[in-house]
């Protein structure tokens, strides 16, 4: 009896793993997508209760078509996708499954072309496609244990603690950790790929990388302690992916370079700036941030 159980879970276990576009590697993802599309909006429409939008049209509509351009040439262009730009110094973005895509004003500074911006979405989108989200609900379901079927939902206490947990920006010591920065390299290869279908130069975004290592300083704690890599190893891993990466570029129909140029008035240096916003707890935010 035990024997044949056994069987039958390394069946489960089998047909359950996906592959990743892309990079090719065998995810095992437990969790269907039309549960993980619907889990996803409702944290975003939580995560965004509070926001402030900006009232900015032109970056919004920037935004939107840098978004939709990377969106067509992902491995999932009928996603229900949604960009949305908060008004915050907040040097942050973040992705939920299902398409759902928020990036902060801050950040806009530091990307400061419409090829920087792609280096941002693409890589957000690329969460999004990787499921990365489900794979880490699928994972701490299964290490605690936890039933898993087509009943997966926030009204069970166990299920809701470990959904929420996945979904989370808590550090995670131990068997999770490494997953996530694995993420975070899946995706930059990813977002590396789209970017440059896109017709964006993928050269911006070590550029990018290199803007964001300075813009943060010595700041965040050590690579061991957290979820993302260093600027270092990041800049690294993207010069490991680029053969694949210009090769798109350099046969896409449009090569848009690095596009538009960002004018931004001056970042407020004031003591009167509103407190920036906090993410809400148990709520997926695959921030850029370490």
């Amino acid at each position: 009896m035990q024997y044949s159980l056994k069987i039958i879970f390394v069946v489960f276990l089998l047909t359950a793993c996906a592959t990743t576009p892309i990079s090719d590697r065998q995810a095992l993802i437990l969790i269907p997508l039309s549960q993980e599309i619907a889990l996803g909006k409702q944290a975003y429409q939580q995560t965004l209760k509070n926001q402030k939008d900006s009232i900015n049209t032109h970056l919004n509509q920037v935004l939107r078509l840098v978004g939709q351009r990377i969106a067509e040439v992902s491995d999932m262009p009928k996603l229900e996708w949604e960009f949305r730009l908060i008004e915050s110094e907040e040097k942050n973005a973040f992705a939920l499954p299902g398409g759902k895509v928020a990036v902060y004003t801050g950040m806009l500074r530091i990307c400061e072309n419409e090829a920087g911006l792609a280096t941002v979405l693409s890589h957000e989108i690329a969460h999004v496609i990787a499921r990365h989200g489900a794979q880490r609900m699928s994972q701490q379901m299964l290490l605690s244990g936890a039933m898993i079927g087509a009943s997966i939902s926030l009204r069970n206490n166990t299920q809701r603690r470990i959904i929420m947990g996945a979904l989370g920006l808590g550090i995670m010591y131990g068997i999770t950790l490494p997953f996530s920065r694995g993420d975070e390299g899946e995706a930059d290869q990813i977002g590396l790929v789209y970017m440059a279908k896109a017709g964006y130069d993928p050269e911006e975004a070590i550029r990018f990388w290199k803007r964001f290592s300075q813009a943060k300083g010595d700041k965040g704690p050590p690579e061991w302690a957290s979820t993302h890599p260093t600027d270092k190893t990041r800049i690294a891993g993207l010069k490991t992916y680029f053969s694949r990466a210009k090769y798109k570029y350099q046969n896409v129909k449009l090569q848009r370079g690095l596009g538009e140029t960002f004018n931004l008035p001056a970042e407020k240096t004031d003591n009167n700036e509103p407190e920036k916003p906090k993410p809400v707890p148990g709520v997926s935010v695959e921030t850029l941030s370490p």
